[in-house]
């Protein structure tokens, strides 16, 4: 989905674009696709968010830090909790996944490659250090629940992988 069809007004696309994911810090919320509208009515901003999967403990920081950008560029703000629908991986945008490999997090596959990855062991998640697709599963969770653990055999690199979300 593009900003416009998210009901996300223009003005405030290059300010929530400066809003970092706290956790993947190179991602920006627009590219992380958490921000479903952002509208001004009367010098006020009413921003609508959908947390990566329920009880995320980053949520609370963004909508503060949302909050505080606004502040800057002289706007108040209202956040609120939108749980339905519920996010997907399919809301990262190609930048973010481009951000994410270049961080170091394989970028999340589509959800039948992800099972076959996950459960069955298939070599399908590319390493971030040297491309090899010689890699394996080392444990269902990474840095944080939302990503898992991988090693390359090739290389012997550690590194996250984005699980995806559906």
């Amino acid at each position: 989905m593009t900003a416009t069809e998210q009901n996300i007004d223009k003005r405030l696309i290059p300010i929530l674009e400066k809003v970092s994911d706290p956790e993947i810090p190179v991602l920006s919320i627009m590219d992380m696709g958490v921000v479903r509208s952002a509208v001004i009515i009367n010098n006020k901003v009413k921003v609508e968010i959908t947390p990566t999967y329920s009880g995320c403990p980053a949520m609370d920081v963004i909508g503060d830090d949302i909050k505080a950008a606004l502040h800057v560029a002289g706007y108040s703000a209202e956040v609120d909790l939108i749980l339905f629908p519920a996010w997907t991986t399919d809301w990262i945008t190609s930048r973010g996944r481009k951000a994410l490999e270049d961080y170091g997090i394989a970028a999340p596959l589509e959800s039948e490659a992800d099972k076959a990855v996950l459960l069955d062991g298939k070599k399908l998640v590319k390493c971030t250090n040297c491309g090899s697709k010689n890699t394996r599963l080392v444990s269902q969770f990474g840095s944080t629940a939302c990503k898992a653990q991988f090693q390359c055999e090739d290389c012997h690199e550690p590194f996250d992988y984005f699980k995806c979300l559906k």
